[in-house]
């Protein structure tokens, strides 16, 4: 009879660049010690794990995830780089997350990791929560850690863009649409006075004399 109550071998897939001829025991020890608590993130408390999986190694938050560039991060990822990585705009499987142009160092403010990316727009800075685009005069190379600083606080001080409501385009397009009805009122009235018109009734005209009528003597006069 099997015994179900022994637990399951803990098994790990290999990296790219190891082979089964010559892995060591530390190797398959460090390889077995997979998923690694990363941290947690201070902003909602959620665990982050660095993990190998079938499409490569990743980050897990709940149920997010990230790519990450290579192996080796699965045990050299900090925290403050996961959370600048859960930061950034999601990518598709296998695109990887760019490198930093620049890394300025920690925010006075924050104490959180600024650095300088290159994004859709152009060049920002990002302490990992926050992204704020360089403005005309900023560089990326004579930016500094004070300037790096104001600019994320003008952004959190401006808080997210405010979208056009729904409502307001449902209302933009409905107005054309009571217009024409409004023109078209008036043929309908005209219509309506036309088809009374047509139902009005003629005026009775005299009966047609027949044949009996003009041969009847006229009558007497008995005065």
């Amino acid at each position: 009879m099997i015994d179900g109550s022994k637990e399951k071998p803990r098994t790990a897939s290999l990296f790219k660049d190891m082979s089964l001829d010559t892995l060591t025991l530390d190797e398959a020890l460090r390889l077995l010690s997979l998923p690694r608590v990363v941290g947690t993130d201070p902003a909602d408390g959620a665990e982050i794990t660095a993990q190998n999986g079938r499409y490569g190694p990743y980050l897990k938050k709940g149920t997010d995830s990230r790519s990450l560039v290579s192996e080796d991060q699965l045990f050299t990822c900090t925290l403050e780089e996961a959370l600048r990585i859960f930061a950034e705009p999601k990518r598709r499987r296998g695109q990887a997350s760019a490198a930093p142009l620049r890394e300025l160092g920690p925010d006075p403010d924050s104490g959180a990791p600024i650095v300088v990316k290159d994004g859709r727009f152009g060049p920002y800075v990002t302490d990992g929560t926050t992204n704020a685009s360089l403005r005309k005069g900023d560089g990326v190379e004579e930016i500094t850690i004070e300037r790096a600083s104001e600019l994320l606080a003008d952004r959190r001080a401006a808080g997210p863009a405010k979208k056009r409501t729904a409502k307001k385009a449902a209302a933009k397009k409905k107005a054309p649409a009571k217009k024409a009805a409004a023109k078209k009122a008036p043929a309908k009235k005209t219509a309506a006075k036309k088809a009374a018109a047509k139902k009005a009734p003629t005026k009775a005209s005299a009966a047609p004399k027949t044949a009996a009528d003009e041969a009847a003597p006229p009558p007497v006069d008995r005065a």
